[in-house]
């Protein structure tokens, strides 16, 4: 089910639609929303609050609970974590790479906002427990998001088919109330969209930005944005609040799909960045 809310030229998604709409009719599952963080006013909705596999978005869980743990001096963003056998994993990251064999907490925070480290995820996880992160995303009042596992570089029968699942409503509504400062108090919110406005990955939607990938934590041409994004064979998904000349949105977009081909994955690309080029045409 699909919906959009405006007449105006700025507020009309046709060309998301389309795109998303042509993965769909060749077997896609697309879910996606855009909500105005002045207004509340939901602007885009097609299967928002179906469950879909989201990859590494569910990280943001994580680094909730740190955050709020950090708020609350449950322990220190200075203390020393080490890396250890049970934790290693590859793909994406930085820490697997470098000599360090033990880093701050709030350090590895950051390397999971900026690169959504895998290494760091597992150790923060072994750190504060599955169960907590749970927890706190229970008390946030999330029913269709969830991290279900530790990062693995496989998955066997008897672990959690996906890393993370969540709806697109939630997920939207999620990154609104972070930009609010309304997850577990200010200076909690305001910590994890200060480690996620490191992202260095604006591969997806955000592509439609212009931003620097490297450095985009400040205004560019009246363009700011924080965003988390989730890769894994056929699933490209993120998430994100960005905000323009005139308006702000806080957005988020999963797609299921057949990665049986480059060809396929193109595709994805190009709708997901369409998407972007619809909401910047709406923030501006």
């Amino acid at each position: 089910m699909a919906r959009h809310a405006g007449t105006g030229e700025t507020e009309n998604f046709a060309s998301t639609f389309s795109a998303l709409g042509k993965l769909a009719y060749e077997g896609a599952q697309v879910s996606a929303s855009v909500v105005d963080l002045n207004s509340g006013k939901t602007l885009l909705a097609i299967d928002d609050r179906i469950v879909l596999p989201t990859a590494s978005i569910g990280k943001i869980l994580l680094l909730i609970e740190v955050s709020a743990r950090l708020t609350s001096r449950d322990f220190s963003g200075y203390g020393i974590l080490d890396k250890t056998p049970r934790d290693a994993v590859g793909d994406s990251g930085i820490w697997q790479h470098l000599q360090a064999p033990s880093l701050p907490v709030a350090d590895l925070a950051t390397i999971v906002g900026a690169t959504s480290d895998n290494l760091a995820t597992n150790v923060l996880l072994s750190q504060v427990g599955l169960a907590a992160v749970r927890a706190r995303t229970e008390s946030l009042g999330l029913m269709r998001t969830a991290l279900l596992d530790l990062v693995r570089d496989s998955r066997g029968p008897d672990d959690a088919p996906q890393l993370s699942v969540g709806s697109t409503a939630e997920l939207a509504w999620l990154f609104g109330a972070l930009a609010r400062n309304e997850i577990v108090d200010p200076l909690t919110s305001q910590r994890v969209m200060g480690w996620l406005s490191l992202n260095s990955d604006l591969s997806l939607v955000a592509s439609a930005f212009g931003l620097d990938p490297l450095s985009h934590r400040g205004a560019d041409h009246n363009t700011l944005l924080v965003n988390k994004t989730g890769t894994d064979h056929g699933v490209r998904a993120e998430a994100g609040a960005l905000r323009g000349a005139s308006r702000a949105v806080s957005y988020a977009v999963s797609i299921q799909f057949n990665d049986d081909g480059l060809q396929a994955r193109l595709r994805v690309l190009d709708a997901m960045r369409t998407v972007g080029f619809d909401i910047l045409e709406y923030v501006h």
